[in-house]
């Protein structure tokens, strides 16, 4: 229910989005006419075209972005005769003449024919298209909520909140705009003269369109920008929520074990219910396939990870110093992997990973999302702590804690063994390159995706060309923002460079910076050269580099770039591939 309000309150919000300017003029010259036949099967059609078109995205990908560029062309094409008609009254008439003649009053400019709800619900249509592209973090979170839970009825219903919402804002403003105009045209004759404001703003919007600037430069304006306000709303309900809904609850047949009731210590921990079983694994890495019956008697604990989320690999050193110090006293530890992106659903990648990582406990390859949806789970890293009877007792989201989440272990062991455990202290593992904690006092860049999907921050004039191959430049950008040179193909998870001699910059503020990338479809090692602020990152370098920014990228995976060492400010970092057909996909920062 929380996660319907938010989508309600972030579509409402949109009304004061400035992306959502350039369309305002179309949607304010329909206020002088009848709600129920012209405002509300405009608003209509709009929350129709966003649904559907949002739908597909979540169902099929890049197709869907490109089906939609084509119909925002033609809306464009539609918008801007409905704009000239607005100028224009002998054009409008001349415009029009063919539609009247065939009597299809569906196809009909709305502009004109102002009780044609059919019209009205086509126009609306029409606006909804160029009017998709405004939604924010709350779509990004419904659309990655859909790949990863699998797309369903609560995905349409989601967007469908979305939806209402932005319509019930602008209703109110139509209806406002509605009083003004006929305050207006009551004191003076200026009907004719508002008609054609509204046409030069309309055809300012198409313009604005057209360029681009109702996806760039507008919303790029951060005073009057919504998404912190979204990503408030997000984090304070996410924050007092348990992710994706309760707990599932399974019948698992009890068998001989140790009476937990009997021991003479009981932990204080709550019981969050049965934890699930470990079905639907596409394979087992370390280990035979587990279930829930045989970990009967023990203390487990599950981590979900994919190995190249940065916030994954600082946890693992103290995932692999639990699973050590506790294994004979008990625990048995589970990495849940549940891949980010598709080169991370290679069971070759994983193993490598594996073996980098120098993990040795258990590793089910949830390639599916199965177990990620049996426990309700919505975060990497995640864990899970289950005492000896096979239910959930903690659950910690994230970095950090981990003192805690030691403590937990200990008590959960003491309940299972009837006993405190000698040893109560916790491990401080000496981590090193990426796997060492962050400078969260110095962090001032957020993870960043490069595919089209979820990017932000796109630096390069040319502007993002999905699915294609294109040249695109970039200079200097501000702090956060991104750009490519050289030949690249965009896709929705990340890039791929082309031809030699691409490059990638970034400016940042941050201690570490960290890419993911590797070879693509050839497979073959990647050569390529960092330079910070045009120099090579001497002793900046971070530890998949050399003093000289010099590198081979053998595998797609988490490099880390730059560690700089004496002190933390803003820097601009650039890569260049000396070889084609390198896929890049995500920086993160440390």
């Amino acid at each position: 229910m929380a996660l319907f309000l938010i989508s309600y309150l972030a579509g409402a919000l949109t009304i004061v989005s400035p992306c959502i300017l350039p369309v305002l003029p179309f949607v304010f010259a329909r206020a002088d006419q009848p709600f129920l036949h012209s405002t509300l099967p405009l608003l209509a059609g709009m929350a129709a075209t966003f649904i559907s078109v949002a739908t597909l995205a979540a169902v099929g990908g890049g197709w869907a972005v490109q089906a939609n560029e084509i119909g925002r062309y033609a809306a464009l094409a539609v918008l801007a005769i409905s704009a000239i008609t607005l100028l224009s009254p002998r054009a409008a008439s001349w415009l029009t003449r063919p539609v009247v003649a065939i009597g299809n009053r569906l196809s009909q400019l709305p502009s004109l024919k102002r009780k044609s709800i059919g019209g009205a619900f086509l126009f609306g249509a029409s606006v909804g298209l160029v009017w998709t592209p405004c939604a924010g973090p709350t779509l990004g979170l419904l659309l990655t909520g859909a790949v990863l839970n699998g797309v369903n009825i609560k995905t349409t219903f989601f967007l469908c909140a979305y939806a209402a919402g932005a319509a019930t804002s602008l209703a109110l403003a139509m209806l406002a705009g509605d009083q003004v105009m006929a305050a207006m045209k009551g004191s003076l004759p200026l009907g004719s003269n508002i008609r054609r404001a509204l046409g030069v703003a309309a055809l300012a919007g198409v313009a604005a369109i057209a360029l681009g600037l109702d996806t760039g430069l507008l919303a790029r304006i951060s005073s009057s920008t919504t998404t912190s306000i979204e990503q408030t709303l997000l984090s304070k309900f996410s924050a007092n929520a348990t992710p994706s809904g309760q707990l599932q609850s399974f019948k698992i047949p009890v068998t001989t074990g140790i009476d937990v009731d009997a021991t003479p210590y009981r932990s204080n921990l709550p019981d969050l219910g049965r934890a699930p079983d470990f079905g639907g694994a596409v394979t087992w890495l370390n280990s035979e396939p587990l279930s829930a019956d045989q970990l009967r008697g023990k203390v487990v604990l599950v981590n979900f990870w994919t190995y190249s989320c940065i916030n994954c690999i600082r946890t693992l050193p103290y995932v692999r110093a639990w699973a050590d110090k506790y294994k004979d006293q008990g625990l048995v530890t589970i990495g849940v992997h549940a891949p980010e992106f598709a080169f991370e659903k290679r069971i070759e990648n994983v193993q490598q990973s594996i073996k980098r990582f120098e993990i040795g406990y258990p590793i089910a390859v949830d390639n599916n999302f199965k177990i990620w949806r049996a426990f309700s789970n919505s975060y990497w890293p995640a864990q899970y702590f289950i005492d000896a009877r096979g239910h959930i007792r903690h659950q910690h989201f994230g970095e950090g804690d981990t003192a805690q989440s030691e403590r937990v272990i200990q008590d959960l062991l003491a309940e299972a063994t009837g006993s405190r455990i000698a040893d109560d202290g916790v491990v401080a593992p000496a981590a090193k390159g990426a796997q060492a904690a962050a400078d969260l006092d110095h962090i001032a860049s957020d993870e960043t995706y490069l595919g089209y999907a979820k990017s932000t921050g796109f630096a390069s004039p040319e502007g993002v060309i999905p699915d294609r191959p294109a040249e695109y430049t970039v200079m200097n950008p501000r702090l956060n923002r991104w750009g490519l040179a050289g030949l690249w193909t965009v896709g929705s998870e990340g890039a791929v460079v082309n031809r030699a001699g691409g490059t990638v910059k970034y400016r940042f503020k941050a201690r570490d910076l960290h890419l993911v990338f590797g070879p693509g479809s050839a497979q073959q090692p990647i050569r390529f050269r960092v330079t910070i602020d045009g120099v090579p990152p001497g002793a900046d370098h971070g530890a998949d580099i050399d003093a000289g920014g010099n590198g081979t990228a053998s595998q797609i995976r988490l490099y880390q770039l730059v560690r700089q060492a004496d002190g933390v400010r803003d820097r601009t970092f650039e890569i260049q591939f000396f070889d084609p057909s390198a896929e890049i996909y995500a920086f993160t920062f440390g």
